[in-house]
């Protein structure tokens, strides 16, 4: 296969920057939270290039949307590329964006250079990626990869009280298609690193071999409302104090671990009633783990679960964790890999091997199909945050490796 390949960064970029328009943050970012009007928008956006492109698009019952470049023996399993385009509520621009426009740009390359496949090349845009309104993050392909059922998700419901199932409804990307069921020849997904470790060494393009084992909780704390005057100390069981000293002990427990690069972290607290002048009867703290060893995970969750008891007792409340759940224990397919590394090799393209800190879809496919990942640059490791940036520059090396990458198995 020829090296001289390259998908047309112009446009590329081009694309990335009619996204960032859309649903944009007060300070230059992202705020595009799964099944809002500006998720809507861009849904519309990426159907519009699909007709554009005249790649069929389908959308099946939780919302992920697929384009298909239709390949000369359709009836073989497809070659899937795909990310997100949700963001956090402080998000960037190119957090999972990235790996759905890259998809695209492939699709285009190859019609450009009139370039015909074996096998369907499709590219998929997951629903809710992110978690940041519903959790638990990669919802979707969670019901997708069989691991949850399509009702479960529907049923989740965001801090305000609305249901999954209606705020799809609410957007009109509830399609016609089954969740998962089918057969996918290779999953590829492109991302930007989420970390520091390519920009501070100058490489274009991380190989990504499997994720940290990664562990979220909801816990709950039961308390009882009562005056912040005249309430005697012995006698409040305020939930917020309780959640403050099991945020608190999940803090401490990842300085413990500190030496390991594990992390825990109390990401999110939520109160009822949370009003001056009254105690709150009832909070909910998410937190998550992550290690890079599973061993030191299940020591962390251990020391959380023994902590529990003493901060029930110290704040005179009831607590418990509510919902637990879990990512990251795998590794990715050796065989992607090689032909990642192999073509990399083939078009001079430096690389280095990464193990994922964060979350992504390709970890639920993996379980069912073969996957990999691709990393490209992001400045300073800065990500969920609308300071979040790359270049063009360094990013084309990674989204050229995927379009080799994906013609090769296409092929195949």
């Amino acid at each position: 296969m020829t090296t001289n390949l390259s998908v047309n960064g112009n446009r590329l970029w081009d694309t990335l920057m009619v996204s960032a328009g859309i649903g944009t943050g007060p300070r230059g970012g992202l705020r595009r939270l799964t099944l809002t009007e500006p998720d809507r928008l861009v849904r519309d956006q990426l159907r519009s290039w699909a007709a554009e492109g005249g790649y069929p698009l389908t959308v099946d019952g939780l919302g992920n949307m697929v384009l298909r470049r239709a390949g000369s023996e359709p009836d073989l399993p497809p070659v899937v590329i795909g990310s997100h385009l949700d963001t956090q509520w402080a998000g960037g621009r190119f957090d999972g964006i990235l790996g759905v426009l890259a998809g695209l740009e492939v699709l285009r390359t190859l019609d450009d250079l009139g370039i015909a496949t074996k096998r369907t090349i499709e590219v998929v845009n997951w629903t809710n990626e992110e978690g940041a309104r519903f959790s638990p993050p990669m919802l979707c392909s969670l019901a997708w990869s069989g691991q949850a059922t399509p009702d479960w998700v529907e049923n989740r419901r965001d801090r305000d009280g609305i249901r999954f199932g209606d705020a799809l409804d609410g957007i009109g990307y509830r399609g016609p298609e089954p969740v998962g069921g089918r057969a996918i020849d290779a999953y590829f997904e492109l991302h930007i690193e989420q970390g520091p470790a390519l920009d501070r060494a100058g490489v274009p393009v991380g190989i990504v071999t499997g994720g940290y084992p990664s562990c979220g909780m909801r816990i709950a704390v039961e308390g009882a409302t009562a005056h912040t005057g005249p309430t005697p100390m012995g006698e409040r069981h305020n939930a917020l104090v309780g959640a403050a000293m099991v945020a608190v002990a999940v803090n401490d427990i990842g300085w413990a671990h500190a030496d390991t690069d594990a992390k825990a972290t109390a990401a999110r607290l939520d109160l009822v009633p949370n009003l001056p002048g009254t105690l709150s009867e009832y909070a909910e703290l998410f937190i998550d783990m992550r290690a890079p060893e599973l061993e030191t995970l299940e020591t962390m969750k251990a020391s959380l679960r023994a902590a529990l008891p003493d901060c029930a007792a110290r704040s005179l409340t009831q607590i418990s964790i509510a919902e637990e759940w879990g990512f990251g224990v795998f590794s990715f397919d050796d065989g992607l890999i090689g032909t990642l590394r192999e073509t990399a090799e083939r078009l001079g393209i430096p690389t280095m091997d990464l193990r994922s800190q964060a979350g992504h879809d390709a970890y639920h496919v993996a379980r069912v199909a073969p996957a990999c990942m691709i990393f490209t640059p992001c400045r300073d490791g800065i990500t969920h945050n609308e300071a979040e940036d790359i270049s063009l520059e360094p990013t084309l090396p990674g989204v050229n490796l995927l379009l080799h990458a994906a013609l090769a198995r296409a092929n195949r």
